[in-house]
């Protein structure tokens, strides 16, 4: 139970880093933490599911196992502004410009095989 919670915490840091950093999506992280506090602290679990932002987007993951399309389109689109950007503009050797450009294509890949909430579900 202490690890659920521990990792729970840990991954919800995760979420938070991922709303500002350009390669690092933040819902993925944010289900994760809410699995671990569903099994190991309801005060934690609950204060996410009433999370103003947060809430939704795990309730819909939990009844449907879908994203909502503008969730979609804000992911992808931040990767590829910010990661884009961070890429071309501030890596400099080819290589790793190349790397960047892959995580970026898989992160948009990944996102798009989630499945997207039907509006008529909910």
């Amino acid at each position: 139970m202490a690890l659920y919670k521990f990792l729970g915490f840990l991954f919800l840091g995760v979420a938070a880093a991922g709303v500002v950093l350009p390669l690092l999506p933040t819902t993925p992280f944010l289900l994760v933490a809410a699995a671990c506090f569903a099994r190991s602290s309801e005060k934690w679990h609950r204060w996410l599911l009433n999370h103003k932002t947060f809430g939704p987007i795990i309730e819909k993951w939990q009844q449907y196992r879908c994203i909502d399309c503008a969730i979609k389109i804000t992911a992808i689109t931040s990767m590829g502004l910010m990661g884009g950007t961070s890429v071309l503009f501030f890596v400099h050797t080819m290589a790793l410009k190349i790397f960047g450009l892959i995580l970026i294509a898989i992160g948009t890949g990944v996102v798009l095989s989630i499945k997207t909430c039907d509006k008529k579900n909910y």
